[in-house]
């Protein structure tokens, strides 16, 4: 084991994804000398992820709105939210080199529409700030005091370089920020390793779940080959909440083993909850959310007598072949044929959802530290100096630039919080924070 490198005046930032990096750049700008350890051979990976279909990074409604959106997460979050709000973080991509517009959603992209030029002019004003970065290291846990006492100001770090044995080493600072992710999209370098050495620390860590997630659904043989990949445009999609029906609208698309897209992702805290609950969920899909049963009922009583039902359905309602295999499928191919209870079904669908897909396909994840476990400056109560910022923490949120936004926020909070924790515990003459 090698030493521990020398500690005045140190912070050292455990993940390289949005939070990490945003907390080491506010350390490091009050004068703290940053040391950000990440475990994949670069960084930044996520955030170059999110960016692959155009990066949205926030979301442009009144505050308290956006603020809503996180449910019962809200009240723990707000204050992080409201610190460095939606148009705190446009001002920063500004600042960066990198104006954002409003997209016709709301949503927030940078003018570029990608990452990567935000991502580069990042990592060049973390540079100049002095911000070292040491890849493929990956954290395994804290050590000891010279006395054997459990220390978190010690985080301990393995390094294998090629095929050589791996080294570990201790690196203490005055502080320490983890922004390790949750365990959604491993690849880019979020496993959720992390989560037994805080488990052994005492830390209550809440399973890692998936959440805006697709869902798996037991199609035929002959409707999967047929109709995966196809979407199902203009749709609505209707879960159970406490005996209330909760619809959202969007295109779904088909897998071969179930659903995804945007209404899907919206609902699936709400299927997951559902499937913990009664083992299944039972979803509704609405294939034509602009027309009423009234209206559906009428047209489908004009049927021309001899066409069939797939026709009917086209000819009447417009409905896609897509839409009226969902019918079939449903119903075991005994779709009904007379006006009314057709279009009841046209404007419910039952489907049944057996499970939600693996983490691993997530665009997100729930679970976590618990909330409870920190304080309002996100530092663990447990491991006084030790914060905790982004998905890390057990809260959760759908697209729409909502989860980068919170991920941002937590870790400006998580660092000023250091700060704040820094003046308090260990004054220094002339010291810069």
């Amino acid at each position: 084991m090698l030493p521990a490198t020398d500690s005045s005046g140190t912070a050292t930032v455990v993940g390289a994804g949005p939070a990490g990096l945003m907390a080491a750049e506010v350390l490091a700008a009050a004068g703290l000398r940053v040391t950000v350890f990440e475990h994949m051979p670069s960084v930044g990976r996520k955030l170059l992820l999110a960016g692959r279909g155009g990066l949205n990074i926030t979301h442009s409604e009144p505050l308290d709105q956006f603020i809503a959106r996180f449910g019962t997460d809200a009240d723990r979050l707000e204050r992080a939210l409201r610190t460095f709000s939606p148009v705190e973080l446009r001002a920063w991509c500004d600042a960066l080199g990198e104006p954002t517009f409003i997209g016709t959603s709301g949503r927030v992209f940078p003018a570029s529409f990608r990452a990567t030029p935000l991502l580069r002019a990042w990592l060049a004003r973390l540079a100049g700030l002095g911000v070292v970065t040491q890849t493929r290291d990956r954290w395994v846990g804290w050590g000891s005091t010279s006395n054997g006492e459990f220390d978190p100001r010690r985080a301990m770090f393995s390094r294998r370089d090629g095929d050589s044995t791996a080294t570990t080493r201790a690196v203490a600072s005055d502080v320490t920020v983890f922004a390790l992710g949750g365990a959604s999209w491993p690849r880019v370098g979020s496993d959720g390793g992390w989560v037994p050495a805080f488990r052994r620390a005492g830390v209550e860590v809440n399973e890692l779940r998936p959440a805006n997630c697709g869902v798996r659904l037991e199609w035929s043989r002959v409707f999967a080959d047929r109709f995966a990949g196809v979407p199902l445009k203009n749709v609505a999609i209707g879960v159970s909440v406490d005996g209330v029906m909760v619809w959202c609208r969007g295109d779904a698309m088909i897998t071969t083993g179930g659903l995804e897209g945007g209404p899907v992702y919206a609902q699936s805290r709400a299927i997951r909850d559902a499937i913990d609950r009664d083992g299944r969920c039972v979803i509704k899909v609405d294939l034509h959310p602009d027309l009423t049963v009234e209206t559906l009922t009428e047209r489908l009583t004009h049927r021309r007598p001899k066409e069939s039902l797939a026709a009917s359905l086209r000819h009447a309602i417009g409905l896609s072949p897509v839409a009226v295999s969902v019918l079939r499928e449903s119903t075991a191919n005994r779709v009904p044929s007379h006006a009314a209870p057709l279009a009841k079904l046209v404007k419910a669908v039952p489907l049944v959802v057996t499970s939600t897909m693996p983490i691993a396909r997530a665009i997100s994840s729930a679970g976590g530290v618990a909330l409870s476990e920190v304080d309002d400056s996100f530092m663990l109560h447990r491991l006084p100096g030790v914060f905790v910022a982004g998905e890390m923490l057990d809260w959760e949120a759908p697209t729409g630039g909502y989860l980068l936004q919170a991920a941002f926020s937590t870790a400006v909070v998580a660092a000023r919080g250091a700060l704040d924790w820094l003046r308090r515990t260990t004054p220094r003459e002339g010291a810069p924070w």
